[in-house]
């Protein structure tokens, strides 16, 4: 219904650049992505200086792998939302890394966005509580990224000392995920169908003390709502990787490799640095026990299997023209990566050809359930991380199914994660700090089986040793930082920079 009033809008005024804008939004909405293109590209002929249009299309270009005029447009975006008025924030983490420009465009899109005043809040207690009313806010509470790491933070939350409350406005729905939150002991509202003053007006009925925003500036976001004040104490945790630079998020969860010092200028929010690494884990993740086969997936039997199972919008020239000459180096290796849509295949086999790979070498993997996608891991290899925007939950999932992953970390929040999680596995090894080192690393491994075994063994036994994949450890430590921010809060004093020991 929208994209025929937008197609009748154009009919009547052919310049109506918003209305371009806006059909290329609902063409995206629904897997139309050429269409969308072609909409953003119109909107640009009628406003050449429309700003978001020129993000909205260099975004939606990366989600197909279309690098026809990569260099010329990734010049072309760098200034967006910097010197340029607000465009959506979170394209452009892919786009470049940077942080202090990321914090540049978070500012000037908080500043253009956001203009309602809080609203009062409750009188500070003069007794310290004894039980903390937690509230998290997000479209993912179900089969989504999200959840799988916060299942067991969920589930683990001490309820003696702890109200959860969950308060969802997704409007995808996952039956077996919501049961899953029922029997966490929280308390969940869906909240898919009510206004941003209707969930406010529930949400200050519940005199939550902290408000966790999940989504930040990501897709389906309603942090909108923050703006009003949900709770004395608000945060920027797991979902938006890098800084809001809004006035009304007082924290950002992160950790010492995350946001080192000399990066720390970069973000607006007071840090609350997690002694291991920022991200959840769920060491209750299930990982379907199967009997497949490398053949079941398309994948040669004895060839070498690299993978990378991130988002295709992540991947850039950069990293691909690694991959293709690793592939060139090791005979009858494979790339398998995850299907996401037919141009993105269509595109990534021409590039393949044009550096001499035969495109059957990369291997497209189906979406299927979380559990059958870990059981998938087995059959490779290897992980190869990339650049900008890390592998995050994808990281995470490789390394709880025992694969190795190689990174090169970065500047900006989005290009650390991985590396935060290593660190916190006991595998430093992995990571790399130049695009060389990760070159020279991966065919290493590649090349020497019984490095690759040794670290397998490794990874294998330090998942049980080290802090990454302890829940109960994570949360207690997560709790312990919302106490201190909350006692700041009680005392009266601002915001701070919390450092956690185990």
């Amino acid at each position: 219904e929208a994209i025929a009033a937008y197609e009748r809008a154009l009919a009547i005024t052919p310049d109506y650049a918003e209305a371009a804008l806006n059909m290329g939004l609902a063409l995206q909405d629904q897997g139309k992505l050429l269409q969308a293109i072609d909409a953003y590209r119109r909107t640009l002929a009628i406003k050449p200086d429309y700003h978001s249009a020129k993000m909205y299309l260099r975004h939606m270009l990366g989600h197909v792998c279309d690098w026809q005029f990569y260099h010329q447009d990734q010049t072309a975006c760098l200034h967006l939302g910097v010197n340029t008025s607000a465009i959506p924030t979170f394209a452009m983490l892919a786009i470049e890394d940077n942080p202090a420009r990321q914090l540049a465009r978070s500012r000037t899109w908080a500043k253009e966005r956001y203009k309602e005043e809080p609203l009062p809040l409750p009188n500070r207690p003069t007794l310290l509580k004894k039980r903390l009313r937690v509230g998290y806010f997000s479209a993912d509470f179900h089969d989504h990224a999200t959840l799988h790491l916060m299942a067991g933070l969920l589930h683990n939350h001490d309820k003696s000392h702890f109200d959860i409350y969950l308060y969802s406005y997704g409007k995808h729905k996952s039956e077996c995920w919501r049961k899953k939150l029922e029997k966490s002991g929280c308390r969940f509202f869906d909240c898919a169908q009510e206004t941003d003053i209707q969930v406010l007006t529930l949400a200050r009925t519940h005199n939550l003390d902290i408000a966790i925003d999940l989504k930040g500036y990501t897709q389906d976001t309603r942090s909108d709502i923050f703006q009003y004040r949900l709770a004395p104490i608000q945060v920027n945790y797991l979902g938006y990787p890098g800084s809001m630079a809004a006035k009304f998020i007082d924290y950002i969860v992160a950790d010492p490799v995350i946001i080192p010092e000399q990066q720390r200028k970069h973000y607006s929010e007071s840090v609350i640095y997690m002694p291991n690494s920022y991200q959840p884990t769920d060491n209750m993740r299930k990982i379907l026990h199967t009997h497949t086969t490398r053949a079941d997936f398309g994948l040669p039997k004895e060839a070498f299997i690299f993978c990378c199972f991130n988002n295709n919008y992540k991947i850039s020239p950069y990293e691909f023209d690694i991959w293709m000459r690793t592939l060139s180096k090791v005979p009858g290796s494979v790339l398998w990566l995850i299907r996401s849509n037919k141009w993105v295949e269509q595109n990534l086999y021409r590039e393949a050809e044009a550096r001499s790979i035969d495109p059957s070498r990369i291997i497209f993997a189906e979406k299927v359930a979380h559990s059958e996608h870990l059981a998938r891991h087995k059959h490779a290899d290897l992980f190869l991380d990339t650049f900008n925007y890390n592998a995050h939950t994808t990281a995470s999932d490789a390394l709880w199914t025992g694969l190795p992953l190689i990174t090169k970390v970065g500047d900006q929040f989005a290009a650390r994660v991985s590396a935060s999680l290593l660190t916190a596995v006991g595998l430093p090894e992995l990571i790399t700090t130049t695009a060389e080192d990760y070159e020279t690393l991966i065919l290493d491994f590649a090349q020497n089986p019984e490095k690759l075994i040794a670290t397998k063994q490794k990874l294998t036994a330090n998942l049980m040793k080290f802090p990454l994949f302890d829940t109960k450890l994570y949360t207690k430590n997560f709790e312990r930082a919302l106490k201190k921010a909350y006692y700041l809060y009680f005392n009266n004093q601002e915001p701070k920079d919390i450092f956690l020991n185990n």
